[in-house]
Protein backbone atom coordinates (compact mmCIF):
# COMPACT_ATOMS: atom_id res chain seq x y z
CA UNK A 1 0.00 0.00 0.00
CA UNK A 2 1.41 3.37 -1.05
CA UNK A 3 0.95 5.97 1.70
CA UNK A 4 0.98 9.61 0.56
CA UNK A 5 0.95 12.35 3.18
CA UNK A 6 -0.44 15.77 2.32
CA UNK A 7 2.21 18.03 3.86
CA UNK A 8 1.52 21.74 4.36
CA UNK A 9 4.99 22.84 5.49
CA UNK A 10 8.64 21.84 5.61
CA UNK A 11 8.10 20.57 9.16
CA UNK A 12 5.16 18.41 8.06
CA UNK A 13 7.16 17.03 5.14
CA UNK A 14 10.07 16.06 7.40
CA UNK A 15 7.71 14.42 9.89
CA UNK A 16 6.00 12.45 7.11
CA UNK A 17 9.35 11.16 5.91
CA UNK A 18 10.42 10.19 9.43
CA UNK A 19 7.11 8.38 9.98
CA UNK A 20 7.71 6.16 6.96
CA UNK A 21 5.43 7.74 4.35
CA UNK A 22 6.19 6.65 0.79
CA UNK A 23 5.87 10.17 -0.59
CA UNK A 24 4.30 13.56 0.10
CA UNK A 25 1.94 15.86 -1.68
CA UNK A 26 3.22 19.33 -0.89
CA UNK A 27 0.67 22.13 -0.64
CA UNK A 28 -0.36 25.12 1.44
CA UNK A 29 -3.65 26.00 3.17
CA UNK A 30 -5.22 22.64 3.99
CA UNK A 31 -8.32 24.46 5.26
CA UNK A 32 -9.41 25.27 1.70
CA UNK A 33 -8.39 21.95 0.19
CA UNK A 34 -4.84 23.06 -0.59
CA UNK A 35 -3.22 25.54 -2.98
CA UNK A 36 0.19 25.67 -4.66
CA UNK A 37 3.02 26.15 -2.14
CA UNK A 38 5.64 28.85 -2.48
CA UNK A 39 8.70 28.33 -4.66
CA UNK A 40 10.90 28.66 -1.59
CA UNK A 41 9.05 25.88 0.22
CA UNK A 42 9.22 23.63 -2.85
CA UNK A 43 12.97 24.12 -3.13
CA UNK A 44 13.62 23.53 0.57
CA UNK A 45 11.53 20.37 0.64
CA UNK A 46 13.36 19.05 -2.42
CA UNK A 47 16.68 19.73 -0.69
CA UNK A 48 15.73 18.08 2.62
CA UNK A 49 13.66 15.04 1.64
CA UNK A 50 14.79 11.70 0.26
CA UNK A 51 11.29 10.38 -0.51
CA UNK A 52 9.37 11.48 -3.64
CA UNK A 53 7.78 14.93 -3.60
CA UNK A 54 4.58 15.64 -5.53
CA UNK A 55 3.38 19.26 -5.67
CA UNK A 56 -0.17 20.57 -5.85
CA UNK A 57 -0.81 22.94 -8.76
CA UNK A 58 -3.92 24.88 -7.76
CA UNK A 59 -3.72 28.68 -7.98
CA UNK A 60 -6.57 29.43 -5.57
CA UNK A 61 -9.33 27.90 -3.49
CA UNK A 62 -12.88 27.43 -4.76
CA UNK A 63 -14.01 25.64 -7.90
CA UNK A 64 -11.83 24.04 -10.56
CA UNK A 65 -12.77 26.11 -13.61
CA UNK A 66 -9.95 28.53 -14.30
CA UNK A 67 -9.57 31.72 -16.29
CA UNK A 68 -6.91 32.02 -19.01
CA UNK A 69 -4.69 33.99 -16.63
CA UNK A 70 -5.10 31.44 -13.84
CA UNK A 71 -4.25 28.61 -16.21
CA UNK A 72 -1.16 30.44 -17.38
CA UNK A 73 -0.04 30.66 -13.74
CA UNK A 74 -0.65 26.91 -13.36
CA UNK A 75 1.56 26.15 -16.35
CA UNK A 76 4.30 28.44 -15.02
CA UNK A 77 4.22 26.76 -11.62
CA UNK A 78 4.28 23.34 -13.26
CA UNK A 79 7.35 24.32 -15.28
CA UNK A 80 9.07 25.54 -12.10
CA UNK A 81 8.39 22.24 -10.36
CA UNK A 82 9.70 20.18 -13.27
CA UNK A 83 12.82 22.34 -13.50
CA UNK A 84 13.43 21.75 -9.81
CA UNK A 85 13.12 18.00 -10.11
CA UNK A 86 9.86 17.25 -8.32
CA UNK A 87 8.64 13.69 -8.75
CA UNK A 88 5.01 14.43 -9.44
CA UNK A 89 2.39 17.06 -10.22
CA UNK A 90 -1.08 17.04 -8.63
CA UNK A 91 -3.71 19.04 -10.49
CA UNK A 92 -6.86 19.01 -12.58
CA UNK A 93 -9.28 21.25 -14.46
CA UNK A 94 -13.04 21.07 -14.96
CA UNK A 95 -15.39 22.83 -17.33
CA UNK A 96 -18.11 25.10 -15.95
CA UNK A 97 -20.56 22.17 -16.01
CA UNK A 98 -18.11 20.20 -13.83
CA UNK A 99 -17.19 17.77 -16.57
CA UNK A 100 -13.54 17.11 -17.30
CA UNK A 101 -11.69 19.84 -19.22
CA UNK A 102 -9.82 17.41 -21.44
CA UNK A 103 -7.81 20.02 -23.34
CA UNK A 104 -6.41 21.83 -20.31
CA UNK A 105 -5.86 18.67 -18.29
CA UNK A 106 -3.95 17.20 -21.21
CA UNK A 107 -1.82 20.36 -21.41
CA UNK A 108 -0.97 20.06 -17.70
CA UNK A 109 -0.05 16.40 -18.08
CA UNK A 110 2.24 17.17 -21.00
CA UNK A 111 3.82 20.09 -19.12
CA UNK A 112 4.48 17.86 -16.09
CA UNK A 113 6.53 15.23 -17.90
CA UNK A 114 8.69 13.38 -17.02
CA UNK A 115 7.09 13.74 -13.56
CA UNK A 116 4.10 11.60 -12.65
CA UNK A 117 0.64 13.15 -12.71
CA UNK A 118 -2.18 12.84 -10.16
CA UNK A 119 -5.65 14.14 -10.98
CA UNK A 120 -6.89 15.51 -7.66
CA UNK A 121 -10.27 15.61 -5.96
CA UNK A 122 -11.84 17.78 -8.63
CA UNK A 123 -12.70 14.26 -9.77
CA UNK A 124 -15.28 14.12 -6.97
CA UNK A 125 -17.37 16.76 -8.74
CA UNK A 126 -17.69 15.07 -12.15
CA UNK A 127 -21.06 13.62 -13.09
CA UNK A 128 -19.77 10.46 -14.80
CA UNK A 129 -16.94 9.16 -12.61
CA UNK A 130 -16.34 5.85 -14.40
CA UNK A 131 -16.28 7.44 -17.84
CA UNK A 132 -14.08 10.28 -16.59
CA UNK A 133 -11.71 7.84 -14.92
CA UNK A 134 -11.24 6.02 -18.22
CA UNK A 135 -10.68 9.36 -19.99
CA UNK A 136 -7.99 10.27 -17.47
CA UNK A 137 -6.36 6.88 -17.87
CA UNK A 138 -6.26 7.31 -21.64
CA UNK A 139 -4.61 10.73 -21.17
CA UNK A 140 -1.79 9.12 -19.21
CA UNK A 141 -2.76 10.09 -15.66
CA UNK A 142 -0.87 7.96 -13.14
CA UNK A 143 -3.14 8.42 -10.11
CA UNK A 144 -6.65 9.66 -9.40
CA UNK A 145 -7.15 11.05 -5.88
CA UNK A 146 -10.77 10.64 -4.83
CA UNK A 147 -13.09 10.14 -1.88
CA UNK A 148 -15.44 8.16 -4.09
CA UNK A 149 -17.59 11.28 -4.52
CA UNK A 150 -18.60 11.21 -0.87
CA UNK A 151 -17.66 13.47 2.03
CA UNK A 152 -15.15 10.85 3.18
CA UNK A 153 -13.36 8.04 1.37
CA UNK A 154 -14.83 5.55 3.84
CA UNK A 155 -18.34 6.52 2.74
CA UNK A 156 -17.20 6.31 -0.90
CA UNK A 157 -15.75 2.80 -0.64
CA UNK A 158 -18.18 1.31 -3.15
CA UNK A 159 -17.21 3.68 -5.96
CA UNK A 160 -13.53 3.43 -5.05
CA UNK A 161 -13.75 -0.33 -5.41
CA UNK A 162 -15.60 -0.03 -8.74
CA UNK A 163 -13.00 2.38 -10.14
CA UNK A 164 -10.21 0.10 -8.97
CA UNK A 165 -11.93 -2.75 -10.79
CA UNK A 166 -11.90 -0.97 -14.17
CA UNK A 167 -8.39 0.46 -13.77
CA UNK A 168 -5.75 -0.87 -16.12
CA UNK A 169 -2.72 1.23 -15.16
CA UNK A 170 -4.03 4.33 -13.38
CA UNK A 171 -4.01 3.85 -9.59
CA UNK A 172 -7.03 4.83 -7.49
CA UNK A 173 -5.84 6.75 -4.44
CA UNK A 174 -8.33 7.02 -1.58
CA UNK A 175 -8.28 10.42 0.11
CA UNK A 176 -10.58 12.26 2.48
CA UNK A 177 -10.91 11.29 6.12
CA UNK A 178 -8.37 8.46 6.01
CA UNK A 179 -7.45 7.67 9.62
CA UNK A 180 -6.01 4.94 11.81
CA UNK A 181 -9.45 3.50 12.58
CA UNK A 182 -10.44 3.02 8.92
CA UNK A 183 -7.21 2.68 6.92
CA UNK A 184 -7.38 -1.11 6.77
CA UNK A 185 -10.73 -0.93 4.95
CA UNK A 186 -8.98 0.43 1.87
CA UNK A 187 -6.57 -2.50 1.91
CA UNK A 188 -9.46 -4.92 2.25
CA UNK A 189 -11.19 -3.68 -0.92
CA UNK A 190 -8.00 -4.01 -2.95
CA UNK A 191 -6.79 -0.41 -3.21
CA UNK A 192 -3.06 0.18 -3.51
CA UNK A 193 -2.79 3.85 -2.44
CA UNK A 194 -4.11 6.11 0.31
CA UNK A 195 -3.74 9.85 0.95
CA UNK A 196 -3.95 11.54 4.34
CA UNK A 197 -2.78 14.60 6.22
CA UNK A 198 -2.38 13.05 9.67
CA UNK A 199 -2.30 16.50 11.26
CA UNK A 200 -2.59 17.65 14.82
CA UNK A 201 -2.57 21.20 16.17
CA UNK A 202 0.09 22.92 18.26
CA UNK A 203 2.10 26.14 18.67
CA UNK A 204 -0.91 27.76 20.31
CA UNK A 205 -0.83 31.54 20.82
CA UNK A 206 -3.34 33.34 23.08
CA UNK A 207 -5.42 35.47 20.69
CA UNK A 208 -8.87 35.31 22.29
CA UNK A 209 -9.13 39.09 22.47
CA UNK A 210 -7.73 39.76 19.01
CA UNK A 211 -9.79 40.57 15.94
CA UNK A 212 -10.11 37.64 13.47
CA UNK A 213 -8.02 37.60 10.30
CA UNK A 214 -9.92 34.80 8.59
CA UNK A 215 -12.66 35.99 6.26
CA UNK A 216 -15.72 33.82 5.77
CA UNK A 217 -16.75 36.24 3.01
CA UNK A 218 -14.10 34.78 0.72
CA UNK A 219 -14.77 31.12 1.50
CA UNK A 220 -16.99 30.39 -1.49
CA UNK A 221 -16.74 27.47 -3.87
CA UNK A 222 -19.19 28.56 -6.56
CA UNK A 223 -17.72 32.05 -7.07
CA UNK A 224 -14.21 33.48 -7.16
CA UNK A 225 -13.23 36.82 -5.63
CA UNK A 226 -11.50 39.17 -8.10
CA UNK A 227 -10.53 42.82 -7.64
CA UNK A 228 -13.34 44.98 -9.03
CA UNK A 229 -12.24 47.70 -11.47
CA UNK A 230 -14.98 50.21 -10.65
CA UNK A 231 -14.68 49.81 -6.88
CA UNK A 232 -10.95 50.45 -6.89
CA UNK A 233 -11.17 53.21 -9.49
CA UNK A 234 -13.78 55.09 -7.43
CA UNK A 235 -11.73 54.87 -4.25
CA UNK A 236 -8.59 55.97 -6.10
CA UNK A 237 -10.53 58.91 -7.49
CA UNK A 238 -11.68 59.95 -4.04
CA UNK A 239 -8.29 59.92 -2.35
CA UNK A 240 -5.98 61.17 -5.10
Amino acid sequence: MLVEVCANSLESALVAQEAGADRIELCSELGVGGITPSHGLIQMVRERLDIPVHVLIRPRSGHFTYSDLEFEVMLKNTAFCVENGVDGIVSGVLLADCNLDVERTKALIEASRPSKFTFHRAFDWVSNPKETFQQLESLGVNYVLTSGQQTTAEKGLDLLQELNGISKKCAVMAGGGVRLDNCEKFVEVGLNAIHLSGTSFGNEVPISEKIPMNSATHLREDEIAVTNLDKVRQIVGHVK
